[in-house]
C-alpha cells in the first residue's frame, strides 16, 4: 500500500452529514480538563481567559506510515486533518487580528507524535493531547471508531472564557475550517 501524501485532498472525498452528535456544544461550558499541549505546559480550556479556537480532528498522518484503516479516504470527514492543521497556521495571524486570543488544535493523538507534527508542519499554536479521552468524554465530543480506535469527529469551536460560543461542524472542506471561522467572526461585528 502507498503511502497517502498527507497534505493534499482528493477531489472526490466523501462530505460527512450533521449527525447531531455535537448540538449539545453550543452554550457548554467546558469541563476543567488539563490536556498536554506541544510547547510543554498543561492547558485546560475552560480556564483560559478571552476567545479561543479550537478545532479537534481525527488525527494528523504520519509520514511514512499508511493511515490507520485502508479505507481512510472513504470515511466521511476523516481525511484533511494536515490540510486543516496548515490552514489555521496559514490564517493564524488573521484569526489573532479578529481577537482571538488562543487558537489550539485537539486530538487524541500523543503529544509525542503531536510534537513532531507542530514542529514539521511549523504551527504557530499548540496542538492538544487528549489520549485517554478524559476531555472528549467529559464535553461528550463526537467520535468515530477506525480500526479499533476511537477518534474525534472533526468540528472547530469559538469558546468565550470558558463557555462554547459556536461550533462547526461537521467541517467540510478541512482545509477551509479557518476561512470558515473567520467568516462566521466577521459577520459578528
Amino acid at each position: 500500500m502507498a503511502t497517502p501524501n498527507f497534505a493534499d485532498l482528493p477531489a472526490d472525498l466523501p462530505v460527512p452529514v450533521d449527525d447531531g452528535a455535537a448540538d449539545h456544544l453550543t452554550g457548554l461550558r467546558l469541563p476543567d480538563v488539563a490536556l498536554t499541549a506541544t510547547d510543554g505546559k498543561t492547558v485546560s480550556l475552560a480556564r483560559l481567559p478571552g476567545r479561543t479556537v479550537v478545532f479537534a480532528y481525527p488525527r494528523t498522518g504520519e509520514p511514512g506510515q499508511p493511515n490507520l484503516v485502508e479505507e481512510w479516504d472513504a470515511i466521511p470527514g476523516a481525511r484533511g486533518c494536515t490540510p486543516q492543521a496548515c490552514e489555521f497556521r496559514d490564517r493564524h495571524a488573521d484569526l489573532i487580528k479578529r481577537g482571538v486570543a488562543h487558537v489550539h488544535g485537539l486530538s487524541t493523538q500523543s503529544n509525542d507524535y503531536q510534537k513532531e507534527a507542530a514542529e514539521r508542519l511549523h504551527l504557530p499554536y499548540t496542538l492538544l493531547s487528549d489520549l485517554h479521552r478524559a476531555f472528549a468524554l467529559a464535553a461528550r465530543l463526537p467520535t468515530f471508531d477506525a480500526n479499533g480506535t476511537v477518534l474525534l469527529k472533526r468540528l472547530t469551536l469559538v469558546v468565550d472564557a470558558g463557555v462554547v460560543t459556536k461550533v462547526f461542524y461537521p467541517v467540510f472542506p478541512p482545509n477551509r475550517s479557518a476561512e470558515q471561522v473567520i467568516a462566521w467572526l466577521d459577520a459578528q461585528v
